[in-house]
């Protein structure tokens, strides 16, 4: 079988898959997502989706769409946040895995994305990069379920990441898709040995190459921007640092610093969370980790050219 093949099976299969095992995320030891790092994540999500809200002209229903959401901390989080869009906000968690939607408690479920036309925000945060991704050697051979050499160049091609994005772009008919991952291009990657783009992650740790013991480890695949903008190119583009503090995160921070100070000498709930969001903001701004995610946006309808 082709790569691509391999890769979904490996991670997705009913049986045996990474993520279908329950075996994937913080509690499980073998990565973290930034709205796992705490509820700060997800309180700056609230902000934005607030923002985009009021752009729309305060549409209801406001729905928003988290793709591959895991065991729904993003729809947690945003709730407890509170945001003014609440009374309209029509939220979809999309899952693929039956152990993700078994763990969701606010929202709707689903296995795909839903019918369009919708108004509100489709936000797919580190998905694209678990998507199965067709591989070509130098001589444009396609890859299969045999690994190649450490050193040998080889190119992605990421159809799945392109026709989600397709899709999504479908679905919204006023709105946002937004997407936060890591990212490169063809071109960097097709010059760099493949395992610095083709990852394995498993107890936090860089795993075995992707090809070992297959459904125990998460595969993971740099994110090409230039084949997702031969799709669509995107409105806005910036790092995840600049886009969390354009949406106010250091505000929240300040005001959970403020809380802290006053009431850390009786040690209450409110003080402990708002100290909390300091260092929450530590990890979700260092830029040589989840800080130095790329953040691309796509407005609907598109933006009217020069």
């Amino acid at each position: 079988m082709g790569f691509a093949e391999f890769m979904e099976r490996a991670l997705y299969d009913p049986d045996h898959g990474f993520y279908e095992s329950g075996r994937a995320g913080r509690r499980q030891g073998h990565f973290i997502t930034s709205p796992e790092v705490g509820p700060l994540f997800g309180a700056v999500v609230a902000r934005m989706l607030d923002r985009r809200w009021q752009e729309l002209g305060r549409p209801a229903p406001f729905t928003v769409i988290d793709a591959g959401a895991g065991p729904g901390t993003l729809a947690r989080t945003v709730a407890k946040a509170d945001p003014g869009c609440s009374p309209a906000l029509q939220w979809i968690n999309v899952e693929r895995t039956a152990a993700g939607r078994a763990a969701h408690t606010v929202g709707r479920s689903r296995s795909d994305l839903p019918p369009g036309p919708v108004t509100g925000v489709i936000l797919a945060n580190e998905l694209l990069d678990n998507l199965p991704v067709r591989l070509f050697d130098a001589d444009g051979h396609e890859v299969g379920d045999q690994p190649p050499s450490p050193e040998d160049r080889l190119t992605p091609r990421q159809d799945h990441a392109a026709a989600w994005l397709a899709q999504s772009l479908s679905v919204v008919d006023r709105g946002t898709v937004v997407v936060i991952d890591y990212t490169s291009t063809t071109e960097s990657m097709t010059r760099r040995p493949w395992p610095e783009w083709l990852r394995t992650y498993r107890g936090h740790q860089r795993g075995d190459d992707p090809w070992t013991a297959p459904g125990t480890q998460d595969i993971t695949c740099e994110v090409a921007l230039d084949q997702l903008a031969a799709v669509r190119p995107p409105t806005r583009v910036t790092d995840q640092a600049t886009w969390l503090r354009a949406h106010g995160i250091d505000t929240l921070v300040a005001e959970g610093t403020a809380a802290w100070r006053a009431g850390a000498a009786r040690g209450d709930l409110a003080a402990l969370a708002g100290r909390s969001r300091a260092i929450e903001a530590e990890a979700l701004l260092d830029p040589s980790g989840l800080g130095g995610f790329t953040v691309a946006e796509w407005d609907r309808p598109a933006p009217a050219g020069p």
